[in-house]
């Protein structure tokens, strides 16, 4: 049969979901949460910028299991270890335990720049020994277990290694782990340490000019030797660097307890370029079809190397741009359709665990690509952490969490993706839709949803914005059931059925707004 809407009652109640919120440039005092529908809506409804002028597409979902699964650890929050110091992280103090469970129960990291730079550990009460700026005690952890008792989070913690001390960094370890206890899953000595030198960072350098890998395992051997003599399965990843060579050097080293090979890479580094396509820091190349060959071809190096180790992949840093000064990328509707994509896609080549890096910073002003940021005027700190675009596409795989990759294709449409997951066991498909074209030239595109044999979607989500490259203007459509008539503006009777032994003609015909990611979720009837 052929369905213009397949409509079941009783949609799944996606509470993470329903309060639309959009990102904010901190530009203007006003809330940057969109205000919820009055009456609060029933039905799944989208806003169309332009009429419907798309190319036609095909979605099929099937069941035919791919490998790889979407896990809690694959979306995640990586913080500068100076933010361990803040009080903020108590769940008491602010509304940041809120903002992340809205990801799910995401990875946690604490490392940066800022770990081998401006972060001292102490125990004992004691001052900084050299220029440190922050010093974070075992209080601050006992903190940060609070956050991740409240999240259901997962921690890996960056030991500091650009003040050579390894006595310190076993003694924080021991507290870590003491602490934290099941939560804390790795421990990374030193942050990029294959740029450590003036060559590398001129005004950062923590080294001279001879420091090479062979010295970092010199030295990553000794802290770990002095790790483990104080807690024998503490669990230490590596090299937490972009260089292949150094992932080796990790692999390759004495060091006992590895739990995995951490990379760290960004998608748009260029930051001198402005090449369209290509990886300059512009929001048209994050969503450019060249974006996942990089991704494919960059992550590729540590997949290798993490397989030829017999290590899994953790993806610790990551983000849209590592060049400074790109808040206007960052804070395009593109970072919302970017994150959700790039984040499936890279589960689906084996990253096991990815964190977004971000910071406890000023929305106007601090990192352009953090996830979060506090809205206060310079020199002040709010309790109320709000979201940027890239966080809300990253709420939209909530409902994929737990669920196995199974074979989905797109059969026209232009610039768009399709990834679906099974899950409970086998009684739930969801869909996710990243449609790329903009809003603005295309309105939307009409798509055909082919489901497997006895599916029907139960609900849908949507993030959206008027174009690819609208400014802290991302929306949310809430999850809720699909109308009984759903728009459809292309031709039912042209439309391609799959062809997978898997599926039936069952459809869903529907509109599907461009510069957009779009969640269906199907339950098998």
């Amino acid at each position: 049969m052929k369905i213009r809407g397949s409509v079941r009652s009783g949609a799944i109640a996606l509470a993470l979901l329903v309060a639309g919120c959009s990102g904010s440039d901190g530009s203007s005092p006003a809330t940057d949460a969109t205000p919820e529908p009055s009456p609060t809506p029933t039905e799944f409804e989208q806003s169309f910028a332009d009429t419907v002028i798309g190319e036609a597409a095909t979605v099929t979902a099937t069941v035919d299991r791919l490998g790889p699964g979407l896990t809690p650890d694959n979306i995640g929050v990586s913080f500068e270890a100076t933010d361990l110091a803040d009080p903020r992280l108590d769940p008491a103090n602010s509304n940041l335990d809120e903002q992340l469970k809205s990801l799910g129960s995401p990875a946690l990291r604490f490392g940066g720049n800022a770990l081998d730079r401006r972060t001292f550990w102490t125990s004992k009460r004691e001052e900084p020994k050299h220029d440190e700026k922050v010093t974070v005690t075992p209080d601050d952890l006992k903190r940060l277990k609070k956050l991740v008792d409240g999240t259901g989070s997962t921690v890996t913690l960056g030991l500091p290694l650009g003040t050579y001390d390894p006595d310190r960094g076993a003694d924080m370890a021991a507290h870590a782990v003491d602490i934290l206890g099941d939560s804390l899953v790795g421990l990374a000595i030193g942050n990029e340490p294959n740029g450590y030198t003036v060559k590398d960072v001129p005004d950062g350098a923590v080294r001279g000019k001879g420091w090479n890998k062979d010295k970092y395992v010199q030295q990553l051997e000794a802290y770990a030797k002095a790790i483990h003599k104080k807690v024998p399965e503490a669990p230490i990843i590596g090299p937490d660097v972009y260089d292949g060579a150094w992932m080796e050097a990790f692999a390759d080293s004495d060091v006992k307890k590895k739990a995995a090979i951490s990379q760290h890479w960004y998608q748009l580094y260029e930051c001198d370029s402005s090449t369209v396509p290509g990886r300059g820091p512009q929001a048209e190349n994050l969503i450019d079809p060249l974006a996942k060959k990089a991704a494919k071809k960059n992550l590729g190096i540590g997949k290798d190397k993490a397989d030829a180790a017999g290590l899994p992949l953790w993806l610790e840093e990551t983000g849209p741009t590592s060049c400074p000064g790109t808040n206007d990328t960052s804070l395009t509707n593109a970072s919302a359709l970017w994150a959700a994509d790039y984040t499936m896609y890279a589960a689906t080549l084996g990253v096991e665990r990815m964190a977004m890096h971000s910071m406890l910073g000023a929305c106007s002003g601090g990192a352009p690509m953090s996830l979060v940021c506090d809205p206060a005027d310079h020199g002040q700190a709010s309790d109320e952490f709000r979201v940027r675009p890239n966080a809300l596409g990253l709420r939209l795989l909530v409902p994929s969490l737990g669920g196995q990759f199974t074979k989905s294709t797109v059969r026209g449409g232009g610039n768009m993706t399709a990834y679906t997951v099974v899950k409970n066991d086998g009684h739930t498909l969801v869909t996710t839709v990243i449609n790329a074209n903009d809003a603005g030239k295309v309105g939307g595109n009409p798509v055909t949803l082919s489901m497997p044999s006895g599916f029907a979607v139960d609900s849908a989500t949507q993030v959206y914005g008027a174009s690819n490259d609208v400014k802290s203007a991302t929306r949310v459509v809430p999850a809720n059931p699909l109308p009984t008539d759903v728009p459809f503006s292309g031709s039912i009777e042209t439309s391609t059925a799959s062809t997978s032994t898997d599926t039936d003609d069952s459809e869903l015909n529907i509109d599907i707004a461009g510069s957009s990611v779009t969640v269906f979720i199907m339950k098998k009837e």
